[in-house]
């Protein structure tokens, strides 16, 4: 495969390939990733993690620098945050490029702040993710459009945000809520005051900490309440959830 190159290019690859790393904990998705470097010639496969700790020990040991990270954030003992954090400490030309099936603006932010260069929604990710991946070398940061207009909504909404008081929206969260019995059923106790700040406005930081929570714990509990109301964002998870009755009415 020739990734799109021109003849130029392509004399470059044999000096040049870029070494990419994978962190992901689905099978099917990590084959994916595998088949695509593997298949173009600019690209050079360096291997892959399912867990947190295993690709944060591997950053820590290995001698080959990543060129490339693709990282999911919701692994099954962490965050994938931390794994860009350790990949850009170590190794600072490494771009990591989030693809993950968290489309809201906190995960999103969070990822940029950690170093992240690029961010796509598993629902949208490219057929030919080795493209996107010498695109992104080139100088490019993908972001899948429903991800980009998010993140331009939330900062819209922080003007307004930063009129209101932080210490009556705290006391409003903290506020026990009443909940039809049936919204109960569909979500476990714990999921429901977490979706309930969430619609008030609450970063996955705070919610941590006014629940004395780890922001990983927050984002399972979030990652599930995903799966059972069929939905792949915040906006997305809090007007299903009204629509459905789970909700009481925000003031």
């Amino acid at each position: 495969m020739l990734c799109g190159m021109n003849t130029k290019q392509l004399g470059e690859s044999a000096a040049e390939k870029w070494g990419v790393f994978v962190v992901e904990d689905d099978p099917r998705a990590r084959s994916f990733f595998e088949a695509g470097v593997r298949g173009c010639n600019r690209l050079r496969w360096l291997g892959s993690a399912s867990r947190m700790r295993e690709a944060i020990g591997w950053l820590q040991t290995t001698r080959d620098a990543p060129d490339v990270l693709l990282v999911d954030l919701g692994l099954p003992d962490g965050s994938g945050l931390d794994v860009i954090r350790a990949a850009v400490a170590r190794f600072p030309a490494c771009d990591p490029l989030v693809v993950s099936v968290f489309g809201d603006e906190d995960n999103v932010l969070a990822s940029i702040e950690a170093g992240a260069v690029g961010y796509l929604h598993k629902d949208a990710a490219p057929e030919d993710i080795s493209q996107t991946i010498i695109d992104m070398k080139g100088g490019a940061s993908p972001i899948s459009p429903m991800i980009a207009r998010r993140v331009l909504e939330k900062y819209r909404s922080l003007h307004s945000a930063a009129h209101a008081s932080p210490q009556a929206e705290v006391a409003r969260a903290l506020t026990p809520a009443t909940t039809p019995p049936a919204g109960r059923a569909l979500l476990s106790g714990r999921e429901h005051e977490v979706l309930t700040l969430i619609a008030r406005g609450f970063s996955y930081a705070e919610i941590a900490r006014l629940k004395n929570l780890s922001v990983h714990t927050v984002q399972t509990h979030i990652k599930n309440l995903y799966g059972k109301l069929a939905v792949h964002s915040k906006n997305e998870a809090v007007y299903e959830a009204t629509r459905l009755g789970l909700l009481p009415h925000l003031h």
